[in-house]
């Protein structure tokens, strides 16, 4: 669903901004969840610079690992400079958001030309940007490696994601699967809404939230950006898509709202069943006399972040065509209506209002459920031979002379009487009967299952669709895996879902390079939280 969130992505292991074959600036932004550091701007422009000596002599692979970060500059005592954000804990200036913006050069050109192996990142920031957090250099082989999809290592991306609910965080988790290594932003203590959406629990988890949130930590800076907010309110907190721009020009941005950027509406919230209502999904969905139904599962938020995730995908090859980011603008509206295809053309072209047809299609004759003995059986006929066969498996060879029924065309036109004859003979049989009759004739078929029978269905198994890990605290868990294989590479190995805080610390050391009393700092103000797993 669309609500305030935000995801970073960025390279692991790295604290830099990727930068661009084309020279544009690379860039850190220094920041913690909620939290940001006032800037010493002037101290770091972006200006050509050389690199140190120790870091042109660092070899790739060396004992650091392959693109470890070299040692840091000595550390500075904490600053006074940190705020509190709003409405966390007592530290000087709550209420007021501060943010560390610093850049650097990209450079190396003339080393590039000659084939020398320099750092690209000529103008590595040899001074922290707050006296409470070490900017850490990056290797030269980190910052020139584009990820390869499904190795989470050295140059993978990193997606900083304060993205809520459903559509932000499946489009992240799909990317996570990938090898993305995501961060995602909650908020202190009570973290994504979904973590309360129960039962059912694993433990004190909510088995929404772990259903979409695997692949993700909580923190900071990186090569895209997704985000859930209402339109206008980063830029409020100068984290809008203009302010990012200025600092780091390559920045694959993405929105996702209930109704877009601009507008008359876009300043009201967006769920998934609002949006599938105003976009019509609603309407056309449900037993034909009875009244509009809501889909299973939140279609329109898992079509939101399936477009999400093929735009981030199409911002990254952009940028590397270019060199240069983007914002991408995606919402829930624009989703569903784009997704009603030959519904919303019938009414665009030859004004036919859309009904509710229940399991059946609108434009196929017999394309829905029929009723067994036991259960139900799906059979489509998307053709004429294919009805004739139908008509065999159910030894009704004169239906299919029937000159009523000789196209689909004139089985539309005479669906009723059509139907109930092939409802009559269905019902004389037990399911398994006729999916044993269906097998190998060349007609698509299928029963309806529940949950139990479709996670023992051979072939459900087979696609590996079922994808064990264990949770801190919820122990050994089971969510739904990925629905694409690739042969030339496995899918990344999965992580759990996160507590909240689980990674804060973490994150804060290892890719912001707080020092400890900093961090300490933090915690103390309630900017941030750190959740002990024990």
């Amino acid at each position: 669903m669309s609500r305030a969130g935000m995801f970073y992505v960025r390279r692991a292991g790295s604290t830099n901004f990727q930068p661009s074959k084309s020279g544009i600036p690379a860039a850190n932004i220094c920041r913690t969840p909620l939290c940001f550091l006032k800037s010493r701007r002037e101290r770091f422009r972006a200006q050509e610079r050389r690199p140190s000596r120790r870091a042109a002599e660092q070899p790739a692979g060396s004992a650091a690992g392959p693109g470890a970060a070299l040692p840091p500059a000595p550390a500075r005592p904490p600053s006074r400079e940190l705020r509190a954000c709003p409405g966390s804990g007592t530290g000087r200036g709550r209420g007021r958001l501060r943010r560390a913006l610093g850049a650097v050069s990209s450079g190396g050109d003339a080393a590039r030309r000659a084939g020398e192996k320099e750092p690209v990142l000529r103008g590595a920031l040899e001074e922290p940007l707050s006296r409470g957090c070490r900017r850490q250099r990056q290797s030269p082989e980190r910052c020139l490696c584009l990820p390869f999809p499904g190795q989470r290592r050295r140059g993978a991306e990193r997606r900083r994601s304060p993205g809520r609910v459903l559509a932000g965080p499946f489009a992240t988790m799909n990317l996570g699967d990938l090898g993305a290594e995501v961060i995602k932003v909650e908020r202190p203590g009570a973290g994504d809404d979904t973590r309360a959406w129960g039962p059912p629990f694993a433990g004190t988890e909510s088995i929404y939230f772990l259903s979409v949130n695997r692949n993700k930590k909580l923190a900071a800076a990186s090569d895209v950006f997704v985000e859930n907010f209402v339109p206008g309110k980063l830029a409020k907190m100068g984290l809008g898509y203009e302010d990012i721009k200025k600092i780091a020009p390559h920045i694959v941005y993405c929105s996702i709202t209930g109704y877009g950027q601009t507008g008359p509406v876009v300043q009201r919230g967006g769920y998934d069943s609002i949006a599938a209502a105003v976009s019509g999904l609603m309407h056309i969905t449900g037993h034909e006399d009875g009244e509009p139904v809501r889909s299973g599962v939140a279609m329109t938020d898992l079509a939101t972040g399936l477009y999400t995730y093929g735009a981030i995908m199409a911002g990254l090859l952009q940028r590397y065509k270019t060199g240069k980011g983007l914002h991408i603008d995606c919402n829930l509206l624009s989703t569903q209506v784009a997704c009603l295809t030959h519904v919303a053309a019938n009414y665009l072209n030859c004004k036919i209002e859309a009904k509710r047809w229940g399991t059946a299609h609108g434009s196929i004759v017999p394309y829905q459920a029929f009723k067994t003995k036991d259960g139900y059986i799906v059979v489509g006929a998307g053709n004429d031979h294919q009805f004739v066969t139908v008509c065999k498996i159910l030894n009704l060879p004169e239906v299919s002379k029937d000159s009523r029924y000789k196209t689909n065309t004139l089985r539309v036109q005479n669906r009723k009487e059509l139907i109930d004859i092939l409802s009559t003979r269905f019902s004389e049989k037990a399911t398994i009967e006729w999916l044993q009759l269906f097998e190998g004739s060349g007609v698509p078929y299928g029963p309806i299952n529940n949950m139990q029978q479709v996670f023992s269905d051979p072939q459900v198994l087979h696609n590996g669709l079922v994808m064990e890990m264990n949770h801190p605290t919820a122990g050994k868990i089971a969510v739904p895996g990925p629905g694409v294989r690739y042969s030339e590479f496995a899918m990344s190995h999965p992580k759990p879902p996160p507590l909240v805080g689980q990674h804060t610390v973490e994150i804060l050391k290892s890719v912001l390079g707080y020092e400890d009393d900093a961090i300490e700092e933090l915690l103390c103000t309630g900017a941030v939280a750190q959740h002990e797993v024990r």
